[in-house]
């Protein structure tokens, strides 16, 4: 067994408080179940530990710059998923044809809507919903095909850009695949995006058509239609809103269903249109936007197909029983990819939101089914934030057990690590103890992949054990069409990214001033550099940036220089350790890695969200702290401290506290920096008056913002001119000088 899964499980169990007598008791009953199932597991299942010592990768050749291929690609690199589908309107029509009549796309209809008087006054809205209502993959063609031709007819040319900025649904992939199929280049922009990187967005790349929703055209788009010259045409997906007079004279606002309509009585005119090739861009895809202004990546159809390709073969048993759940950003390269991957083979998607994914979600009326109950997936997709998520609050769960129950639990879980660190199974824990826990996501969640960001290897371990299900982590870039390394299913190693991908190969760069080298022994480490059809064509009018991080070989083939660094392991497998613009040189030549030190503290009951800073100028790290307003009251309460939640942050006696905390993790974590709170003040305030807090900033010093949870750096003087900043909504700001 790799030597990374028993060194670590040991550190990653669970403190059981239990009379010593009846633990002796219990390890001897756990032992004689052991022995007694031993003998048929060991005869009736392939064990994992086997597999998990196979070689998963190798260099091509015996040169410390050579790049990693998977044991199945050595020879070549695979970029088509089927013969002569080299086009996203080839793979859908192929889709199409294999599986017509077979359903596709779930939406589940809402029933009632209601708003909730919380118990501190705010009003939640709630909502009840039914069942899901399927497209089969014939109905999605041919609204798709309508929807195309109907754009056509407002005038939209083809290899010219239109956008979509929607939340994730079914329309929004109903009109994906009709811009992949008449060659209209689909711009997409992330829903959670503040007004100018929207404007940047959408006047950089001269959108005369944008495919939105009718929520954010009333609270997002209306705000700047103005600052968009270009635009003609406003398709909603989901209905007319219910004003129209405050739009710019010459901008028309449609319907999804007139245009398709529209598109409908225009193809019985044999109405001809512009077939992609697979060089041409299929989408330029924007990113967060969260270290300045959002940048366009041109994805061709070669790349994506590539790209999904990769993705599928690391996938094993894919197809019509698969159940996938929609809810991650659709304008998020791993969403797009994943739910490409699903519909290419057959397999059905449900879509969902955060907010209504699971009966206890912020958005579903108490007493009624959310989204994973209803759809019972068998395939999901998610990102470190959320997995934190459920993991903090199933553990605060357990601790609010009684005492007999919560030692119970943790009993099991620290058998069921050693077990799995094994290659073993464990059927009667994931029947008995772990049921409720798997219900959480439907039941039948067979895969779970995480991607978008490191996910901690507690987290990971307990999904693995309480899910009953393989965690994989994945890795790539919107650069790289989302494909880069994906863990293998029976791989429950944590901490590591997996092998290299069929589409794709892999090498470290030398990295000099931060000391890393792919001749390091005992793993080689460097920039990971990633190469093959997957990689994508460049920034969308950026010509410098694109320089600066693609490149081709002799061979032509093309690479992406990431920025990360990572090494490999002696079985293939690549483990992401830092990365370049991550690290910090302080002002005594230590240099620190920030993702380390957040990566150490995040998964605190303490802490809700935290950015770590510093610069070459001093000789500490700066953390930056969203606490926990549950965690931090009672803390409170036990340290003999009063006062409302302003007055607890704003308390010396709470900072100490709270540092103590943070400090005893970063050295348990193994992440010794010195972590200094300084000048952290926490808000809760009416967005519509952010202009009175000017007075409370230290004048002429920059300073960080996290807004919503996203960071802002800011240096005065300054603007808040975001569209969201003009709500009513409360929610929390939290501001740290630099």
């Amino acid at each position: 067994m790799n030597n990374h899964v028993s060194s670590k499980s040991s550190t990653m169990k669970l403190k059981q408080t239990i009379n010593p007598i009846l633990l002796y008791f219990i390890h001897f009953i756990i032992l004689l179940y052991t022995i007694i199932t031993y003998i048929p597991f060991y005869f009736l299942s392939e064990s994992r530990q086997e597999k998990s010592n196979q070689i998963k990768a190798k260099p091509v050749n015996s040169n410390p710059e050579s790049a990693y291929r998977a044991i199945n690609s050595l020879d070549g690199l695979v970029s088509v998923l089927y013969p002569g589908c080299d086009t996203l309107d080839k793979i859908f029509m192929y889709a199409k044809n294999k599986f017509k009549d077979k359903r596709l796309l779930g939406t589940r209809e809402i029933l009632n809507e209601e708003d909730e008087i919380q118990p501190n006054g705010k009003l939640f809205k709630k909502v009840i919903l039914g069942n899901y209502n399927w497209l089969s993959y014939e109905d999605v063609f041919v609204r798709a095909f309508n929807f195309g031709n109907g754009l056509q007819m407002l005038g939209q040319k083809a290899k010219t850009n239109i956008a979509i900025f929607c939340e994730t649904r079914a329309e929004w992939m109903i009109a994906a695949q009709a811009c992949f199929m008449y060659n209209f280049q689909l711009v997409t922009l992330y829903a959670t995006l503040g007004g100018p990187a929207i404007v940047h967005g959408l006047n950089e790349t001269e959108v005369t058509n944008i495919i939105t929703s009718k929520e954010l055209l009333q609270t997002k788009l209306k705000d700047i239609v103005s600052l968009i010259p270009r635009l003609r045409h406003i398709i909603t997906v989901d209905g007319k809103p219910p004003t129209w007079s405050e739009f710019p004279k010459g901008v028309i606002v449609h319907t999804m269903a007139a245009v398709q309509a529209l598109g409908a009585k225009g193809s019985m005119e044999n109405r001809s249109y512009c077939k992609p090739l697979p060089s041409d861009i299929a989408v330029i895809m924007y990113t967060s936007g969260s270290t300045g202004l959002p940048k366009g990546v041109m994805i061709s159809h070669s790349n994506i197909i590539a790209g999904i390709t990769g993705m599928a073969k690391r996938i094993p048993k894919l197809g019509e029983e698969d159940v996938y759940i929609g809810y991650l950003p659709l304008a998020h390269v791993l969403e797009l990819s994943a739910e490409l991957v699903c519909l290419s083979h057959g397999c059905r998607i449900g879509y969902s939101s955060p907010q209504t994914l699971a009966d206890q979600s912020s958005k579903i009326k108490k007493g009624s089914k959310g989204d994973t109950s209803m759809l019972k997936p068998t395939l999901m997709a998610a990102v470190p934030e959320i997995m934190d998520r459920i993991y903090k609050n199933v553990m605060n769960k357990v601790n609010e057990m009684s005492s007999f129950q919560r030692n119970l639990f943790i009993l099991a879980y620290n058998y069921k690590m050693e077990q799995i660190s094994k290659g073993h199974s464990t059927p009667l824990c994931d029947r008995f103890v772990f049921r409720k826990v798997r219900g959480l996501l439907g039941g039948n969640i067979r895969l779970l992949l995480c991607g978008g960001a490191p996910l901690s290897p507690t987290t990971q371990r307990f999904m693995n054990i309480c899910f009953c299900c393989p965690v994989g982590q994945g890795y790539g870039l919107t650069e790289s069409t989302g494909a880069g390394t994906i863990t293998e299913v029976w791989d429950y190693n944590t901490g590591r990214v997996g092998a290299p991908l069929v589409c794709c190969e892999i090498k470290l760069k030398n990295w000099e001033e931060g000391g890393y080298f792919n001749t390091d022994k005992p793993h080689p480490r460097g920039e990971i550099l990633i190469g093959g059809q997957n990689v994508t064509m460049g920034y969308y009018k950026n010509e410098a940036k694109t320089k600066a991080d693609f490149f081709e070989d002799e061979n032509g083939q093309r690479w992406l220089c990431t920025g990360d660094i990572g090494e490999f392991d002696p079985d293939g497998c690549l483990k992401i350790i830092d990365r370049k613009k991550d690290l910090v040189k302080l002002q005594a030549g230590e240099y620190v890695s920030l993702g380390k030190v957040e990566a150490a503290l995040k998964n605190l009951p303490l802490i809700d969200n935290i950015c770590a800073y510093a610069n070459s100028y001093h000789s500490y790290v700066i953390g930056f702290v969203v606490p926990n307003q549950k965690e931090l009251t009672e803390l409170a309460r036990k340290k003999g401290l009063k006062g409302t939640w302003e007055e607890l942050c704003n308390s010396s006696e709470m900072e100490n506290e709270v540092l103590k905390v943070l400090s005893e993790a970063a050295i348990s974590g193994e992440c010794f920096v010195k972590l200094t709170l300084k000048n952290c003040f926490s808000y809760r305030f009416n967005l519509s008056c952010y202009r009175s807090l000017g007075t409370s900033f230290p004048a002429q010093k920059p300073f960080l913002l996290l807004l919503d949870r996203r960071i802002y750096t800011y240096q005065f003087p300054f603007q808040l001119s975001y569209s969201t900043h003009k709500s009513s909504t409360p929610t929390n700001l939290m501001y740290m000088s630099l």
